[in-house]
């Protein structure tokens, strides 16, 4: 097959350096570039006979070639980048071998491959294709025979210099140089070190090395460690950087690397992340606005790494808490980029999975923070790494990793002289109270800022994990109804019930209990005693019992109601939906289909939205992209490994012009079948496990009750998709879901205590409310408001930032739901419409 004349020919031109090796080796590569531009990809260089032929030659020969082929390297510069390219591979094959080249002969190939310092240089080197990396390996081999003179070491030394602070290639040319320097300097002379200045820690790492002590004993060893860092490329410190990172710590001293070491990382940790905005203008006059994210230099980012690495052995409490907070900014998501660092926060997960029990429980309260799949795939990774390490399963791992922070029952209390500090934590608040004998503070004393700052800092430390780890540990047994898990009361009693911070959620919840003889009773904890549901005394669990999470779907209706009721009577708040969770059974339409559910089919979802909650819930997802060519439907998917399945729940992109964003992801996706799969084979409805199935259709509720876009009430007025606009309008005024028909039971049972119910009542699936200019109609699924007489839409975009009637005012025995608070809101305000004063709403009444 021919080739374009461009690839046959080249310019003889690029054949006519005047040195003696480009003279003697012209008719060879006259000879040999014809066969390089011929060679198809698949061809190996040592198949060319023109190429067969130079490896024939001994190494005086091969290296005069390689001198022949820089300068035609150096000719060709504005040719063909294919020829400098074919020229570049014999070139690295030769550099490869033994050569005899001298000093001279070396700066004369650098500065043929670009490396031309005499000359001014216009942007950042660039290496690439040529094989200046080897051509450094030839010189390292070159000073172990000979002394190098002034030329070379001034030629390093600026090439070390500037490829200082850099990346890729270039990093390794800066670290090869400053190795040559120092081999050819001796033993004696201290390591020079430099770091990108365009970030805080450059900045800091820059005034550390210079304001070092030249002739301190120390001085060689931090920089000896310092140097180090850069090397931090890859995604794991292998076995050689390790040690080298440990023997240059104990070199310098570990105390004074973990004391400096978190210096760093707490100024990694408050390093904001600042947004740039550009502006791209087009020749048509078009513009295109896009923002980038400034944090570390892409050559910091590799220090940090370093950082982290070197500090991961040294962990203490202080530590574990940086790395634990650097790890959850650092996948924090950018928009168009993804994670923030994602490679510095999986340094910070590696240095945490080392830390023993400590370091997993860090693990699981950032767990719950992350939201990238392949990341929470790789904490439970280091998770059940190191429960086989101690011989117990990974949720038992994660009983032992929760800390109670010293709380006795959800409380401390700590003396700073005549003042004390109470951190108590209550449905799910942390909170610091201040006494001085029996007088209460508002703050904590300033007197004590000064004269005890690091126990303050300690208990303001305590006070974050305390509140983070109970909304971790909360989430984690909210998910764990599926493991059907029986703890052994010796094990529970030590790592739940009698738990400083895990007895605050356990003992408001009921467990199902095992005794020895086989007979099973559901119990919770209260006054001191374990309960039934109508309040009777139930007999404690012994070293033989084993206790189980409760779910209504293993209990009759009966029982459900009057656990139900026992929590109203009492007013006990559970930390989760337990007893008024909802409960999804088998329908007969889902009989029929047998191996799919279409329960929750033809919805349209918010893609970002969706995605975040189905990571909450531990579902596996990928965003659907403009981008999939050749795919038209994603799955999430759950793994059930108690039941020995995996559920999937089947999703579509909603394609529509500009319905993407910029960086390719569609907006919406449309929903489809629910299925249940063995080793990826169906799995008929009417086999799986009740409390699998009420749980997986839960999450799936909750996905499209939040996810949806009939819960937008500006959706269609901001330019919704046209042809759903029917679906906007059914979902939110139609059929109530099972979560709306449980928030519909504790409206019933919440308006008539309130305010409200003078003027409002429930009717089928609104709450209705009396104002003095309409008479509204609240849905109970959506929040949206119809006014009568004419069903006529009310837009009333709610501040969910702001505390709403409801939870705080009114009791509910489980954790109140956002949509729930909103229908209390709008209620309130609209029953007293006539002192609306927003012109936005005034305008629609």
């Amino acid at each position: 097959m021919s080739a374009t004349p461009k690839e046959e020919t080249f310019r003889p031109a690029i054949l006519a350096d005047p040195s003696a090796e480009a003279v003697e080796m012209r008719p060879v590569l006259t000879e040999l570039l014809p066969q390089l531009l011929a060679k198809t990809y698949s061809t190996k260089l040592n198949e060319l006979p023109a190429y067969q032929a130079i490896r024939a030659q001994d190494v005086a020969y091969q290296s005069r070639l390689v001198l022949a082929l820089a300068a035609a390297i150096k000719q060709a510069a504005q040719d063909n980048y294919r020829i400098r390219w074919v020229l570049a591979e014999v070139l690295t094959a030769l550099v490869r071998t033994t050569l005899s080249l001298t000093q001279g002969d070396y700066l004369r190939l650098f500065n043929d491959v670009g490396l031309d310092f005499s000359k001014p240089q216009k942007g950042a080197l660039n290496l690439y294709p040529y094989p200046v990396l080897l051509m450094l390996n030839q010189v390292v081999k070159l000073a172990r025979r000979e002394p190098l003179g002034e030329q070379m070491l001034a030629f390093l030394h600026e090439l070390r210099d500037r490829t200082a602070a850099q990346t890729g290639d270039l990093l390794k040319a800066h670290l090869k140089s400053q190795e040559i320097l120092a081999q050819a300097a001796g033993d004696d002379a201290l390591p020079i070190v430099v770091f990108a200045e365009g970030d805080p820690l450059g900045q800091a790492l820059t005034e550390f090395v210079t304001g070092l002590d030249r002739s301190a004993p120390r001085t060689a060893a931090w920089l000896g460690l310092l140097q180090l860092w850069p090397k931090a490329t890859a995604g794991q410190p292998t076995a050689k950087l390790r040690k080298e990172l440990d023997a240059a710590t104990a070199a310098v001293g570990p105390e004074a690397v973990r004391v400096q070491g978190a210096a760093w990382l707490q100024l990694l940790a408050d390093t904001p992340v600042t947004e740039r905005p550009h502006v791209h203008e087009y020749r048509d006059g078009t513009t295109y606005n896009y923002s980038t994210w400034d944090f570390l230099a892409e050559a910091n980012a590799t220090v940090a790494k370093g950082l982290i690495w070197t500090l991961q052995s040294l962990g203490n409490t202080n530590m574990l808490g940086l790395f634990t907070a650097l790890a959850a900014k650092c996948f924090r998501k950018i928009p168009g980029k993804g994670p923030l660092a994602a490679g510095l926060g999986n340094a910070c997960l590696l240095a945490l999975s080392q830390n023993g029990l400590p370091g997993v429980a860090a693990l699981a309260r950032v767990r719950g923070k992350i939201r990238q799949t392949n990341t929470q795939e790789l904490i439970a990774k280091y998770i059940a790494q190191e429960s086989v390490k101690l011989g117990v399963s990974p949720a038992e791992i994660e009983d032992m990793a929760a800390p109670d922070f010293g709380l006795e029952h959800g409380r401390l209390v700590e003396e700073f002289g005549e003042y004390t500090a109470t951190l108590t934590l209550a449905g799910g608040k942390a909170d610091v109270q201040w006494q001085k004998g029996d007088k209460h503070l508002k703050s904590a004393p300033a007197a004590l800022k000064a004269t005890h700052a690091a126990e303050l800092k300690e208990l303001k430390a305590a006070q974050t994990q305390a509140q983070q780890t109970y909304t971790a540990q909360r989430d984690r047994l909210d998910r764990s109804f599926v493991d059907e898990r029986r703890i052994p009361w010796p094990w529970f009693a030590q790592y739940y019930f009698n738990h400083g911070l895990m007895s605050l959620l356990a003992r408001p919840l009921i467990w199902r209990l095992y005794r020895p003889d086989g007979s099973v009773q559901d119990a919770i904890y209260q006054d001191d005693a374990w309960q039934d549901a109508h309040g009777q005394p139930v007999p404690a669990p012994t070293a033989d019992t084993q206790l189980h999470l409760w779910h209504p779907v293993l209990a009759p209706a009966a029982e459900v109601l009057a656990w139900r009721g026992l929590l109203e009577n009492r007013q006990l708040r559970q930390p989760l939906k337990q007893a008024f969770r909802e409960v999804y059974l088998l329908t007969p339409p889902e009989e029929r289909t047998n191996s799919y559910s279409n329960r929750m089919a033809a919805h349209i979802l918010k893609q970002h939205q969706f995605n975040s909650l189905a990571k909450l819930r531990g579902w596996r997802y990928r965003l659907l992209g403009a981008y999939d060519k050749g795919y038209d439907s994603e799955i999430a998917s759950l793994p059930l490994p108690a039941a020995g399945l995996t559920a999937e729940f089947w999703v579509s992109e909603v394609y529509a012009d500009g319905e993407w964003n910029d960086t390719g992801i569609y907006n919406y996706v449309s929903t489809d079948q629910i299925r249940f799969t063995r080793a990826d084979a169906p799995v008929p409805l009417p086999e799986v496990p009740p409390l699998a199935f009420s749980e997986v259709m839960r999450d799936v509720d909750l996905f499209v009750g939040v996810a949806s876009v009939g819960n937008d009430p500006q959706w269609c007025d901001n330019g919704g998709l046209a042809q759903f606009r029917n679906y906007w309008e059914s979902y939110s005024f139609g059929d109530l879901s099972e979560v709306a028909k449980t928030r519909k039971l504790a409206l019933e049972r919440l308006v008539p205590r309130l305010k409200i119910g003078k003027v409002s009542e429930i009717k089928g699936n609104f709450l209705v409310v009396k104002g003095h200019r309409h008479v509204y109609k609240i849905h109970l699924g959506s929040g949206n408001i119809l006014m009568e007489p004419n069903d006529q839409y009310l837009c009333i975009v709610p501040d969910r930032s702001a505390k709403t009637m409801g939870a705080s005012s009114v009791f509910l025995p489980f954790e109140g739901d956002a949509v729930l608070s909103i229908i209390l809101s709008k209620a309130q305000l609209l029953m007293e419409d006539d002192k609306i004063t927003d012109t936005t709403i005034l305008r629609q009444l």
